[in-house]
């Protein structure tokens, strides 16, 4: 469904409508104006400002370093691109470490950044952070399984939730997630038999990134789909520059697979 067809804007109210009629979300990340267009025109329900952006457009080895002062930059830009898609940017690491930090921070990137929602990455850890986000009315959406921010805690990029003690603390994270007023989820690197559990657990979206079909929706890194990104691809992603002539094409065909629930398929998921 592009652009033409359905201008509505899309809002966390929409979303949760979308998981109870169980329409499929599709997202993915921009850090510009020209890609947020594209992406907007497309059919993207949720564009997500990702601090993805440290490796993809900044060459840097992780996501750690990027600043709150750049995501904002990048969310500012990427909203004069949007007219329909919810905008959803990245709080960068150690930009919640506290609550006085959060409420602040999240403040900068709606006012400064244009944001609709933020996210953030954890789960009881930051539930302080995330009740007092939303208590000074800023949509939250959180992160669960692989959180890059942690990426040098964790010993590097693997699949999270392997075990039973491990899958029932995130199950538990995303319960205490909703119940503190969080509006979506996204679910990174994680078996899919326990995303459909976890998806089935909570009543607000489950967005995957490597989480199996199961979820509400899906978003990829957007430079992973286009097969612009230096180095290997993800597993969990595919190149939908493949069989598209442009990267319109490419985007519409991700947003097609995700709502008719072609992808992911099984060679995506863990």
């Amino acid at each position: 469904m592009s652009q033409q067809s359905n201008t509505k804007q899309v809002t966390n109210v929409e979303l949760l409508a979308m998981k109870q009629r169980g329409e499929k979300i599709a997202s993915l990340t921009a850090y510009d104006a020209s890609f947020a267009h594209i992406l907007d025109h497309a059919g993207v329900d949720m564009v997500l400002v990702g601090d993805s952006l440290g490796m993809v457009v900044q060459g840097q080895a992780s996501t750690v370093p990027v600043t709150v002062d750049e995501m904002a930059y990048h969310s500012k830009i990427v909203a004069r691109g949007l007219t329909r898609a919810l905008l959803v940017t990245d709080m960068p690491f150690m930009s919640y470490s506290n609550i006085n930090a959060a409420v602040t921070n999240a403040a900068k990137l709606m006012q400064q950044g244009h944001a609709q929602m933020v996210k953030l990455e954890g789960g009881q850890k930051v539930i302080e952070c995330v009740k007092h986000i939303v208590d000074q009315g800023i949509p939250v959406c959180g992160h669960l399984g692989l959180l890059p921010q942690s990426v040098n805690q964790l010993g590097g990029y693997r699949v999270q939730g392997t075990s039973e003690a491990q899958a029932q603390l995130i199950i538990e994270d995303a319960k205490c997630l909703q119940q503190a007023g969080a509006s979506a989820i996204v679910l990174e690197c994680v078996p899919a038999a326990l995303a459909k559990k976890i998806t089935a657990a909570v009543n607000i979206p489950i967005i995957g990134i490597g989480a199996g079909i199961a979820c509400d929706g899906q978003v990829l890194v957007s430079y992973d789909m286009l097969d612009i990104t230096v180095g290997k691809r993800p597993k969990f992603s595919k190149n939908f520059m493949l069989e598209a002539g442009n990267i319109s094409d490419a985007v519409s065909a991700y947003v097609n697979a995700v709502k008719s629930k072609q992808f992911p398929a099984a060679e995506h998921s863990f």
